[in-house]
């Protein structure tokens, strides 16, 4: 039998066209499971893409690290006692753990959530103040807007420069001036504006990242008097090298560096943003795992009605069979026809069931962007190239194994059997 023969194609349809509404109906059940795995999938990247924005460009090889109370005696010093790291440790990091790729010392003004008075002419906000090593904006990332970030020249100079926010401009430059070169004053001491930069974090994290200014490290310490003072670490690990084998040394080094307990897990606190990422990169793996499992059963489910619905038709035609076979069609030829029928209601469901979940999906995402609206949990539902291909392939494998059992039912029949069939 010829696969591409147009007469065996005239038949199929006329088979199907045969019982239109039991065609559609059984050919429903594979569109119904296509289009919820289609759905139950771009929901599930809409999910992950929200997630995953929230991590925006930031370094996930990076971990951070701050001072808190000892929670155990050690060497002499009590438990309770509180310490503050230093620009020397900065030197030890460096000497002593060399799987540390960045390393980015930063201060707060006010410290934690503080925020410090910023005025500009006759217009004034309070805003988070950081010092910041020009390294830092490799491990969080921010879209400079206008003019540059802090640079080693800045650094080493001890100059007076600021990187502002898009909240901040907004605030202190009402009249739309351009706030490049302009002198704003911090805490009653004057900097000059050299960039400006907005967030490319979502909600909350960005309205905060967008109200925040960026100053030298060495001069936010000289300025406002910090001395050597270090708020707190941002470090990423080098290429190929675990996040958490690089802060366990750098943990057990500053715990050296400043007296305290080698057990004490209290004393330093820390962040493991690698971890974190894992943990939602394995949420999603299982998402997507369920996905496919309820999809697929679905989809399962509506196969076994084609399979079914192929035997009644073998029935049917038992006495049709029976001539073909009596005319010299060979057992293949029954088999290719009957499996070519359930591959094409199979495919051409599915493919259907594929084409609408897929419009359906980039219709959902083109309201929410022309909408405006602030979606946090949710961005940009859709599915793969490589997923369609995938589902596609599926559905006609699964074609051919729902004609299989209705085929050879159909050969088993001996033809002279079938001609007495009525």
């Amino acid at each position: 039998m010829k696969v591409f023969d147009l007469d065996n194609w005239q038949e199929i349809w006329a088979a199907l066209k045969k019982n239109p509404v039991r065609t559609f109906f059984t050919a429903f059940g594979v569109f119904w499971g296509i289009f919820m795995l289609v759905l139950m999938l771009g929901s599930g990247k809409g999910l992950k893409n929200a997630v995953y924005r929230g991590f925006s460009d930031f370094a996930t090889n990076s971990f951070f690290m701050w001072t808190q109370r000892t929670s155990m005696p050690y060497e002499g010093f009590k438990r309770g006692r509180t310490f503050s790291f230093n620009n020397h440790d900065v030197e030890i990091i460096r000497e002593n753990v060399p799987e540390v790729k960045l390393l980015a010392p930063r201060l707060q003004g006010g410290g934690y959530n503080g925020a410090s008075n910023v005025v500009y002419g006759k217009e004034t906000g309070a805003f988070t103040i950081y010092g910041d090593y020009p390294e830092y904006i490799k491990i969080d990332p921010v879209d400079m807007t206008e003019g540059r970030f802090i640079n080693w020249n800045d650094t080493r100079e001890y100059r007076k420069v600021a990187v502002i926010g898009k909240n901040v401009v907004s605030s202190l430059f009402k009249d739309g001036a351009n706030p490049m070169g302009k002198y704003i004053k911090i805490q009653g001491v004057y900097f000059e504006v050299i960039g400006t930069f907005k967030s490319k974090k979502s909600g909350n994290e960005a309205d905060q990242e967008n109200n925040s200014l960026f100053l030298p490290f060495t001069s936010m310490q000289r300025t406002f008097n910090y001395g050597d003072k270090v708020g707190w670490f941002a470090i990423t690990s080098k290429d190929n090298v675990p996040a958490t084998i690089t802060e366990a040394k750098v943990l057990a080094v500053m715990k050296k560096a400043h007296h305290i307990n080698p057990k004490d897990d209290q004393a330093i606190g820390h962040f493991n943003l690698e971890k974190e990422f894992k943990k939602v990169q394995g949420l999603f793996n299982g998402i997507n795992g369920l996905i496919w499992i309820v999809g697929t059963g679905t989809l399962l489910a509506g196969i076994i009605g084609i399979s079914n619905i192929m035997l009644i038709i073998v029935k049917e035609r038992t006495n049709e069979i029976g001539v073909k076979r009596a005319l010299g069609a060979t057992p293949l030829d029954v088999i290719t026809q009957i499996i070519l029928e359930s591959v094409t209601l199979t495919t051409v469901a599915g493919y259907t069931g594929l084409v609408i979940g897929v419009g359906l999906l980039a219709l959902i995402d083109k309201i929410m962007v022309s909408s405006g609206a602030k979606m946090q949990y949710f961005l940009h539902p859709e599915i793969s190239f490589k997923v369609g291909i995938t589902a596609l392939v599926i559905l006609v494998i699964s074609g051919v194994f729902a004609g299989l059992i209705p085929a050879r039912r159909a050969v088993s029949i001996k033809p002279v059997d079938a001609l007495r069939d009525e």
